[in-house]
């Protein structure tokens, strides 16, 4: 017993150095476009401020807590993360509750995390193949669930990603094949990857052309739409125009980067956040790209490992980005 003390003693110091070893390098800025000055300060490093995750995602700030959330989906656990106590368990399970003691795929918790406009907790929960809202307070989590999406015409989803809500409401999500057991296997019901709406409890089809759909956000103004195409062979983000009602009007090319993807650095289009004046911070190959609203590129935050997705602060002050089993922060000038 001592010896197993021991051990995980030494395990966890050669962590904390590998982090701090790892903080100047893991990440540097890589400024393209002289826009990318009323951004990014010149002189801001990242700074990596938890590790040791399976695969982290879905970062999301609680105002109300004044902390940060992280989803490690292969653990199926929400850890959160405070300058004072860094991180700590959350949320366990978060995204496989049926039978959570028993392994239903590789990446079964929860994805992408959204508040609804009250402050309640959304969770695009992989291994019970919906998006639900947690019923407890966000001081004293639980598992105690109600789906708001689980099924498009009487058949399972896949495993809701990531998600985003507008202004009056209305849920929208992507649903590629991820969580799954087999991506094309006997448990899919659904034979496409689909963007989704919705509200009131009905399911709307977006779109069912992305063939990887992954991270998905609202322009300002919420009649365009981005979302991330996680396909090695079409790494790509769309944009669709919508109606009044929500509807597709048209949907349009924003960025190819299935070159980029195949030269070999790590990463695909994954989640993205778009800030209040349209700029877009995407994760993508060889880290987070940074394009203004007409996909332009201003400059990139170079990761040494796949990156997964971003939030910011309220203030829009300061960005957090997952990154394979790391959470780094940056400060920013939004």
């Amino acid at each position: 017993m001592k010896y197993t003390y021991l051990v995980l003693a030494a395990a966890s110091l050669l962590a904390a150095c590998k982090s701090k070893e790892d903080a100047p390098t893991l990440a540097t800025i890589e400024r393209i476009d002289p826009a990318l000055d009323a951004l990014v300060d010149t002189d801001a490093k990242v700074e990596v401020i938890m590790d040791g995750f399976d695969w982290s995602e879905g970062p999301l700030w609680l105002p109300s807590e004044n902390f940060l959330i992280v989803s490690d989906v292969p653990q199926n656990t929400v850890y959160k993360w405070t300058p004072e106590k860094g991180k700590e368990v959350w949320l366990k399970p978060s995204g496989y509750t049926t039978k959570a003691d028993k392994p239903y795929s590789k990446e079964e918790g929860s994805n992408g995390l959204v508040l609804t406009r009250d402050g309640k907790l959304v969770l695009c929960q992989h291994g019970d193949r919906r998006v639900s809202v947690m019923n407890a307070s966000l001081n004293t989590p639980s598992a105690d669930y109600t789906p708001l999406a689980d099924n498009y015409q009487g058949k399972k989803l896949n495993s809701p990603n990531d998600a985003v809500f507008n202004s009056a409401g209305t849920l929208f999500f992507t649903d590629p094949p991820y969580g799954l057991p087999d991506d094309n296997g006997a448990t899919k019901e659904i034979p496409f990857q689909g963007v989704y709406k919705a509200s009131n409890g009905a399911v709307t089809l977006i779109s069912d052309s992305v063939t990887r759909p992954n991270g998905i956000a609202f322009f300002p103004g919420e009649r365009r739409l981005i979302v991330a195409s996680s396909d090695p062979e079409k790494a790509v983000w769309y944009t669709f125009d919508l109606t009044e009602t929500d509807s597709v009007k048209s949907a349009s090319l924003f960025y190819d980067a299935t070159a980029e993807a195949k030269t070999g650095v790590p990463g695909l289009p994954d989640g993205l956040k778009v800030d209040q004046s349209g700029n877009v911070f995407a994760t993508g190959p060889g880290g987070v790209w940074i394009f203004d609203q007409n996909g332009k590129v201003l400059g990139k935050i170079k990761v040494t490992v796949p990156t997964s997705n971003v939030a910011f602060t309220p203030d829009g002050k300061t960005l957090f980005i997952t990154a394979d089993s790391y959470v780094l922060k940056l400060r920013i000038k939004n």
